[in-house]
């Protein structure tokens, strides 16, 4: 008799031992979506150069202070600055006040006139001889001949007058190309030389001296001095429930155990066809004391909060929305908001019973 108690009594502390209990309590529950991302700098930005060339010189060393169009990095340009020299002659060749534009000009200035003057005599001798005409003094072969060199004259000015209407303004065109080409060189040159697009600080130099630069390779991380915003990933099965202006909560590797606030004040409205998610920014209510470009950070989005809710563990909450109400009962229930932690139980359960979850 004894032994079938004993095996009784240790059957059920056996069952005993299996199970965890607890009650429900009262309290706030946030309902909230996850978020992962970065700490990254305001205007945060990744210089880079517009053209090839051998980086010779850097002016700049990280962590420092900077300000907007400061010279940064410094590329060989010796073939750039011998195109800009080109440029310049060749510019310089064409502008008006040149002697062989001069001349040029003069020369064609010189056949209008030449044109003209013979336009005179032959004028002058069509109209004389057309008043003896009709006294047969001349004969028709012969008025026909004035008659054709004063026309020839005639068409013989408007032509050169034309050829120098079409020489001032080719001059004037090869003048204005040049002076294109002559800026277009002397950009060109400016690119050789890289300069900070805003102020703030230099985070990191990724290149060296002598390294062969191209405009795919990054240069430099620059951004705004102590002033830093949350870069946040949303998987798009969450996307439609964030909206601007909501708390955020942050969790940071380098703060353990601490939570900060932040709000929601940029959503980028495209998906990232690779990850599924949407990016979006927020900004520390009240930051950390130091921060960090590319920290990582962890978030949750607050969608609403409910208070006075009666709340119960998450990890006891069954598959098919049920609770262990006894070692042997189950009983369906209306959840309500959940966070990470815990859950609302709308109905189904009081506040004073006892609810039960199998040991890990």
């Amino acid at each position: 008799m004894k032994k079938i108690f004993l095996i009784i009594l240790l059957f059920i502390i056996s069952c005993k031992d299996k199970f965890e209990q607890t009650k429900p309590t009262i309290g706030d529950v946030t309902e909230s979506v996850y978020a992962s991302g970065i700490i990254k700098s305001e205007n945060q930005y990744a210089v880079f150069s517009t053209v090839n060339g051998i980086l010779n010189k850097i002016d700049v060393v990280a962590g420092q202070t900077i300000t907007k169009d400061q010279l940064l990095f410094e590329i060989d340009d010796d073939k750039a600055e011998l195109n800009t020299q080109n440029a310049k002659l060749t510019y310089q060749l064409s502008q008006n006040d040149n002697r062989y534009i001069q001349d040029k000009i003069s020369e064609m200035e010189l056949k209008v006139q030449l044109a003209r003057d013979k336009l005179l005599v032959d004028k002058s001798l069509y109209d004389r001889n057309n008043r003896i005409k009709e006294d047969h003094i001349i004969s028709e072969v012969d008025f026909e001949k004035v008659e054709l060199a004063y026309k020839s004259s005639q068409l013989n000015l408007k032509t050169s007058q034309k050829q120098l209407s079409q020489l001032k303004l080719q001059l004037n065109f090869d003048q204005n190309k040049n002076n294109i080409l002559l800026q277009i060189g002397q950009e060109t040159q400016n690119d050789y030389q890289i300069k900070s697009a805003l102020s703030g600080q230099l985070f990191d130099i990724l290149v060296k001296e002598g390294t062969l630069i191209s405009p795919q390779i990054p240069l430099a991380i620059i951004g705004k001095k102590n002033a830093f915003l949350l870069e946040l990933e949303v998987d798009e099965n969450d996307m439609a429930r964030v909206k601007l202006n909501q708390s955020v909560l942050i969790t940071l590797d380098s703060y353990k155990n601490q939570v900060f606030e932040a709000k929601v004040d940029k959503i980028f409205p495209i998906m990232n066809e690779q990850s599924r998610t949407f990016k979006i920014e927020a900004h520390f209510i009240n930051p950390p004391q130091k921060l960090y470009p590319n920290l990582s950070a962890e978030a949750n989005i607050v969608i609403q909060t409910k208070k006075n809710a009666v709340t119960i563990p998450k990890n006891y909450l069954l598959k098919g929305d049920s609770i262990q109400i006894s070692k042997k009962e189950k009983r369906k229930v209306k959840i309500g908001l959940s966070d990470y932690q815990k859950v609302e139980i709308m109905e189904g359960l009081k506040a004073d019973e006892i609810i039960y979850k199998l040991k890990e």
